[in-house]
This record gives structure tokens, sequence and C-alpha cells, in this order.
């Protein structure tokens, strides 16, 4: 099969560009490659994170600078979200709750405090809250807790709990609704994709597929199908597992703790959970692994591959782990998943949201919590946050730890402008359009869906 177009990769990063280009552009054929027998079924999955659309505004790690970029691709998310539930009148991908950074102790109150001066005018919504307002929303967090103990939290409403795996099927529902020529191959693993006179060939266990252009957006995989083209050599991947404890209901919203300086991993937070608010998780926990993907053990190979064995990405660890902070968070992380132990000594970090909450309401979530790819710049030797992207010539690799879900349609965004450069101008992107339905739109003033002429979609299985 020829496309003008292949993605390999259908999760919410992968979907979100099909259904950009299918929607926005006139490109001619699209086809997209997932290896499993349906779509955002591995990071995507709502027990393989942590179901936050994050905005920047409660992530106190994020400088006002990262916050701006990820508040523009996060606003499209929840525009279109919105849009989906007016449209279908109920809409259970998501739920709407409010959410709050909590500092506790004169010191981390200090810091919100000149947080919020910057970061108050990029988030209007944003309330700075004392003690008596936070135990109104959050009866839990005072209750037990010391009086004396200053308490201080940035709080909005705007707090979205978000199954991506059913995002990932709304993309591809709409991107089937377009005029274009899509194809969706499932069951469809890439095993080498090659460079060839007028684009790529895609060597899979289904066949030979062949593109003018290609975006790669598979996670940790995405570093290995670009190293093995030459591309990202100066990059390895430190797989971060991370899971989780549930308890009962304790949290009417989201609450996340301070981010500790240094470290890019997500703070210890509560959520509820997306599909059963009575339920309340906790984490992540973030720990080291040898896989691309978690419990998938055949991918211990792969991941060697990625990391690379030359001593460059050795002298990266040994010098990222060398650093105090970061050493004493990853020997306490790992302790968090051991049985017996793990449990009590994660209940110290519960209960700094939590006071009140017993050893015997939380349980380690089992096959909750997916594998995050950290960017490792060996040149550098640090680790990188956020997301990284590789461009090369007329193929992209996204590579899409968090906020990777949250930046979906920003990125794929990005994508298709490089995409239409790619493809000589041959085709074009409609981008004011896509800015009035995603970015410029007032919320109460949703786009509404036009009807949609019958296509011809290929689905193997």
């Amino acid at each position: 099969m020829v496309h003008d177009i292949i993605i390999v990769g259908g999760g919410v990063s992968g979907t979100a560009l099909l259904y950009t280009l299918s929607k926005y552009t006139d490109t001619g054929s699209i086809g997209l490659i997932e290896k499993y027998h349906d779509i955002g079924l591995v990071n995507s999955a709502s027990t393989m994170n942590s179901q936050t659309l994050h905005f920047g505004d409660i992530e106190t790690n994020y400088t006002v600078e990262k916050a701006r970029k990820v508040k523009r691709s996060a606003d499209m998310v929840m525009r279109y979200l919105e849009a989906e539930k007016e449209k279908n009148c109920a809409d259970n991908t998501f739920i709407k709750v409010s959410k709050m950074v909590l500092a506790v102790g004169k010191k981390q109150a200090d810091i919100l405090r000149e947080r919020y001066s910057v970061f108050g005018e990029l988030f209007p919504k944003l309330r700075m809250i004392g003690r008596e307002e936070i135990g109104r929303l959050e009866p839990a967090i005072i209750n037990g807790r010391d009086p004396d103990q200053e308490l201080l939290a940035l709080v909005t409403e705007d707090g979205y709990t978000v199954d991506f795996g059913m995002l990932s099927h709304s993309f591809v529902k709409n991107a089937k609704k377009s005029k274009r020529d899509i194809s969706i191959y499932l069951s469809t693993k890439v095993l080498k994709i090659e460079k060839i006179s007028r684009g790529f060939r895609i060597i899979t266990n289904r066949g030979e597929f062949e593109a003018l252009s290609v975006v790669v957006s598979a996670g940790s995989h995405s570093l290995k199908i670009a190293k093995s083209l030459g591309y990202g050599k100066n990059l390895s991947i430190l797989s971060m597992a991370g899971s989780f404890y549930t308890g009962p209901k304790v949290l009417n919203g989201k609450v996340y703790t301070m981010q500790v300086e240094k470290l890019p991993f997500a703070a210890i937070h509560g959520d509820p959970e997306v599909h059963d608010r009575n339920i309340t998780r906790f984490g992540p926990t973030a720990k080291p692994i040898f896989f691309l993907e978690r419990y998938k053990y055949s991918s211990f190979f792969d991941y060697w591959k990625t990391f690379g064995l030359g001593l460059k990405p050795v002298r990266s660890i040994l010098k990222i782990s060398s650093d105090k902070v970061i050493f004493r968070y990853l020997l306490k992380n790992v302790v968090y998943d051991f049985p017996f132990i793990g449990k009590r000594s994660f209940l110290k970090e519960i209960r700094k949201i939590v006071p009140e909450v017993k050893l015997r309401e939380i349980t380690f979530a089992r096959k909750i919590g997916g594998t995050r790819p950290q960017i490792i710049n060996n040149t550098t030797r640090k680790l990188e946050m956020g997301e990284a992207k590789i461009t090369g010539e007329r193929i992209i690799f996204n590579i899409t730890p968090s906020p990777g879900a949250s930046t979906c349609l920003g990125n794929a965004y990005e994508d298709t402008i490089k995409l239409m450069d790619f493809l000589d101008n041959k085709f074009s992107f409609n981008r004011e359009q896509f800015e009035h339905d995603l970015v410029n739109l007032p919320d109460e003033n949703l786009p509404r869906e036009p009807v949609r002429k019958k296509i011809r979609v290929v689905e193997r299985k």
C-alpha cells in the first residue's frame, strides 16, 4: 500500500495527528499503523497514566515559558473535549473537578506566593487560598493536621481528569467522518523503516507499505526507530515506571504537592479516578526499569538497543545518579513498589495530603501505571524535561513523556505544518480553521460539527 503520509503509533499523539490531517488538510491518503489489536492500549490507556490534562498552572516544576506553551496545547484538548461533550450531550471521556497545588510550611508557602505573582497573569482563573478555604474545598487536607502548620494553595475549578485512550478513539472516529482517504492497520508491527527514492518503505509483519512522509509517534520505540535511520544518536532513554496506590474517596478534586527542585518527575498527587469518583488514586512513584514498555518483558533487548551500550550513555547515567537529590529520590521510589514496606513508606507521602488516611485504606494498584521515556542527552549528560521531537528528511520522531498527552493537538499542529513542507506544499493546511476551532474560540461558543460525507475507511485486524 502507498500513502502520502503514514503515522506509526495509535496512541493519543498519533491519533491526534490523524484527526488534524483529516479535518484540516486536503492530504490525499493517510495511513495509521498500530501494532496492537486496538488503539490507545499502551501509555494512553487510563490505567497507564495519571489521567491529568496538564496546563502548567499547578505543576510547580514548569517555568512560565514552558507553562505558556503547554497551556496553549492543553487548551486545544480542553476545547475538543468540551465540544464533543456538547455535541453528544454526554461524554464519559473526562470529568471536570477542582485542582490545587498545596504548600505545607512557611518555606513552601513563600515559594508558592512568589509563583502566583508570575503565574496569576497567565492563568486568570487561578486563585490563592488559605487554610480556611482549603478546608471548605478539601476537608481531608485539614482533618488531623497540626493547626499551627502554615498552609497555602493555588486552586482552580478547571481540572480535567481524562481517559486518553477514549480520547484516541474519539480522534479516530472523527477522522473517519472527513473526506480523506484513511487506512488504519491494526495488529501491524513495524519491523523496519527504509529510506527509498520517493520516500520510505515500512516493513511490517503484515507486509510492506510506502509513504512520501512518515511520522513516528510510538513513545520509547520512536527513538529506537530514529536510531536505526541514523537520527538521535546523542540521546538515550531512561524508562521510568510510575505506580499508584488507591484508596476511598477522600478528595473532591486533584491535589498536587510541591515539586522537588531539580527533578523532572511529577510530584505526588491525589486524583479521583476518571470512571469512578469513589476511588482516589495517589502517585505516581517513579522507578527506572529496563523495558521500553511496562509489563512487556520482550521489550528488554529493544530497551538496550535504544539506550546504547557505549561509554557515553553510561557516563551520563553515572553523572545523573551522582546528584544526591536525584539519587535519594530514585532510591526512595524503588522502595515504594516493595511488598509490605512499600505501602508503609508511601503512606508518609499520602499523609502530606491527607493526614488521617489509614494504612488499611490504601492498596497498591496492580497493573496500574505505565512507562515514561525520560530523555537523556548524552552530550550534556543531563535529563531533559518534556517531549523530544527529532526531525529528519521527510520524517518526524515524537518521543512523548508527560505532558505528551496534554500537548497531543499542539504537537499535531506543529507536525502538520512540517508535513506540508515535506510534501512540497502539494497539500494545504487550514491553520485558520484549526485555530478558530481549537485555539481562539471562546469556551461558551464551542464549534458545531458539520455534516460529513461517507468515506472509505480500511481497517485490518
